[in-house]
């Protein structure tokens, strides 16, 4: 027998081609710096409140476009931190060009995140001045030099290795899903990179720019039943419009990837993946090593038990690895993208973020 509640759900399923996607990406912004593809957004704070304390610079993966940080109004890390005062910036990687083949970690990591920084902290510096903003710590003196850097993922690698050879960029540093052992890992993405029948040279040669569907192929071979999950879980829920948004929401960011440029993907996978050149200090930035025992600025690791693509052990290891005295590690059930937008992000994760940068700010 059909039920109403079968009802509902074909229903809800035959107005889905008409639905109007949800906006994505949408906290008011303004870019407030760009060279070649990268861009720095600077989010609007809430009229009559400017933002006070040290800055937050997101830095997402470069794999994937940033709004993943700022999904959905409701469901939005971007949205939350600023109306709590907050001054929120994120830097968008874009999309590489063929002219962007030969682009490399120097180029990516000390060249245009690092720039990213600075501009943030310039930027935030005349806003605050403009606004006459008093001090969060309610003393005289502003807040000391550098910003708070969010690595997500990829980006976490990033924040990692700049805070270490540059010392002077960190606040401070929380690091998201972000791996940085590979010796031992027990992941997929780990095995694959390591397999000799992975031929970095002949794909780069072919592509130059690695191209976005290979990439997400990969990343879909990790959980090749996931797409018939989302699918049954769409039939089930496709009545409740907060569900339906938040699912239209997520896969419009999912396949929205961007591709890599081949000489940093070579350079990731054979100094990174296969070696393990971050872990142990083999890596090289801006004509120099990586030695994450020079990062010393506060840090908090944050860790998914269920993250199948940045695995716990992967990025647990960086507590162990860097020289500050002020580290913490933050363990969440949770995947690697629902973990960081999901409810229980708003209800966890999120608050202890702020919590972390109240205290530094004090």
């Amino acid at each position: 027998m059909i039920s109403r509640r079968h009802i509902q759900r074909l229903f809800a399923l035959a107005r889905l081609p008409a639905q109007t996607p949800p906006r994505v990406g949408a906290t008011p912004a303004d870019v407030v710096w760009q060279q070649n593809k990268a861009k720095l957004w600077a989010y609007r704070p809430n009229a009559g409140a400017p933002p006070r304390g040290r800055p937050v610079l997101l830095v997402p993966s470069l794999i994937n476009r940033h709004y993943i940080l700022d999904l959905m109004p409701g469901k939005s890390l971007v949205e939350w931190l600023v109306d709590r005062g907050f001054a929120v910036y994120c830097v968008d990687w874009g999309a590489p060009g063929p002219e962007d083949a030969e682009q490399d970690l120097d180029d990516i990591v000390d060249g245009l995140l690092r720039r990213a920084v600075a501009a943030c902290a310039d930027h935030h510096n005349a806003r605050s001045l403009a606004s006459d903003a008093p001090p969060a710590n309610g003393g005289s003196a502003p807040p000391a030099p550098g910003v708070h850097l969010v690595g997500y993922c990829m980006g976490g690698m990033f924040t990692a290795m700049l805070a270490a050879r540059r010392p002077e960029t960190a606040a401070s540093m929380v690091a998201i899903a972000a791996p940085v052992r590979f010796s031992g890992d027990p992941g997929l993405l780990r095995a694959w990179a390591a397999t000799s029948s992975l031929d970095l040279g002949a794909l780069v040669q072919a592509y130059g720019v690695v191209p976005p569907w290979l990439l997400q192929g990969a990343f879909g071979l990790l959980r090749p039943t996931l797409n018939l999950s989302k699918a049954v879980h769409l039939v089930d829920r496709a009545h409740r419009p907060e569900f339906l948004d938040g699912y239209l929401a997520m896969e419009a960011w999912a396949n929205d990837n961007v591709g890599l440029p081949g000489a940093f993907f070579r350079q990731y996978i054979d100094d990174i993946y296969r070696n393990d050149g971050l872990a142990r200090g083999t890596l090289s930035l801006g004509g120099a090593p990586v030695d994450l025992r020079q990062l010393r600025a506060p840090t908090l690791c944050v860790v998914f038990r269920d993250d199948h693509i940045a695995t716990a052990g992967s990025c647990r290891a960086l507590l162990e690895l860097i020289g500050s005295d002020d580290k913490a590690s933050l363990e969440l059930s949770g995947s690697h993208v629902g973990g960081v937008v999901g409810k229980a992000a708003m209800a966890k994760l999120w608050p202890e973020l702020a919590g972390f940068w109240r205290r530094l700010d004090a």
